[in-house]
């Protein structure tokens, strides 16, 4: 399995989780969460960011297939991602630990998502390097 294969599996399979959450977010609202508020506009609210949650998993996916030609795309949701984990420590800061979880999501906002990018970056130069022909268009 070459790097960009590895890294495809791994996109691929990571991006199950945004996919995942937001999919229950939206389905089961604020009220699916241990201590959800039976409030109707947090609930919409909540709702609406699960579908957010679940475009950028879908997002991921499509970066999936020509993955060293998606730099652009892969930044800018990375981008997106890394905002939403700093809000959320923000709100760590301000309200206190969360549960197990969210502090889960964390790890993979802050952590696990700029690790790919960075990963992407890298199997693009190589790719480019090695002569691969530019996409038409980085999407």
């Amino acid at each position: 399995m070459t790097e960009r294969q590895a890294l495809q599996r791994v996109v691929a399979v990571a991006a199950i989780m945004p996919v995942a959450a937001g999919l229950y977010g939206v389905l089961f609202g604020v009220n699916g969460l241990e201590g959800g508020v039976p409030n109707v506009s947090a609930d919409s609210h909540f709702r609406y960011l699960s579908g957010l949650l679940t475009g950028i998993g879908i997002l991921f996916w499509t970066c999936v297939p020509g993955i060293e030609g998606k730099s652009r795309l892969f930044r800018f949701l990375t981008l997106v991602v890394v905002l939403g984990g700093l809000a959320r420590l923000l709100g760590l800061y301000l309200t206190g630990l969360p549960s197990l979880t969210m502090l889960a999501a964390l790890g993979v906002e802050l952590g696990l998502t700029p690790l790919l990018c960075l990963w992407q970056a890298r199997v693009a130069g190589r790719a480019r390097m090695a002569g691969a022909p530019a996409p038409a268009h980085d999407a």
